[in-house]
């Protein structure tokens, strides 16, 4: 199956492509079990409100319905499209953010989160598509950061409680603020930091998505 078929039927069901490796054989990123086989292996996601839309539609909002309804549709996908499914929220984990720096589509910003060169803070990896075979892929538009050219990055100044420290993200200064605060804007729009990288403007997520993502932080953390 082309790649352009592949691609239509993923934002069909309202995800992104986010990177592509091929798997040949023993290299770290093929699956144990098909040692010596050749593959392809395609990492879709969640980037501005696509998704959530389609998964709103559902009437069940939460986060644990959310990692089902994502399992449902992309394993059905995968099944059509002749894949195997892998997903983040399997147990032991998929190294997802590996397989993406390896891919040359993401890259570690200063906050520690992963930035894409388009979808900027506002992306999210919610499964793989493993293929048996090669797949050819679309040509890696970048090789370097975004904030590598970002002489100001005022993700590092915009948190109200300085939350994104030197020695990493200080979490329960973070829910504090957000549970406290009389300037919910975090909580409703989603976390301030983020939302000030200029990268990825067009795909910040809509104050209900926003909300629903960082009640589930807070559930989390708190």
């Amino acid at each position: 199956m082309k790649f352009d078929e592949i691609l239509r039927h993923v934002e069909e069901a309202g995800f992104v492509f986010l990177g592509g490796i091929h798997c040949k054989g023993d290299e770290p990123v093929a699956t144990p079990e098909a040692k010596g086989v050749e593959q392809t292996l395609v990492l879709i996601g969640n980037a501005g409100p696509a998704m959530w839309q389609n998964f709103n539609q559902t009437g069940c909002p939460n986060t644990r319905s959310l990692d089902s309804w994502t399992r449902d549709t992309i394993t059905a996908l995968a099944e059509f499209l002749g894949a195997g499914a892998l997903f983040p929220f399997d147990e032991p984990p998929p190294p997802f953010l590996r397989w993406a720096q390896i891919s040359g589509s993401s890259f570690t910003s200063p906050l520690g989160l992963s930035i894409h060169p388009v979808y900027g803070l506002w992306h999210g990896y919610r499964a793989a598509l493993l293929f048996d075979n090669l797949v050819e892929l679309p040509a890696v538009a970048t090789v370097t950061s975004p904030c590598e050219t970002c002489s100001d990055k005022p993700c590092l100044s915009a948190c109200p409680v300085q939350a994104m420290t030197p020695k990493g993200y200080d979490v329960p200064a973070c829910i504090d603020h957000i549970k406290t605060t009389d300037q919910p804007d975090c909580y409703e729009l989603g976390c301030r930091a983020r939302r000030a990288c200029p990268i990825g403007q067009d795909y910040l997520y809509t104050p209900g998505q926003a909300k629903f993502h960082m009640s589930a932080f807070v559930k989390a953390n708190g």
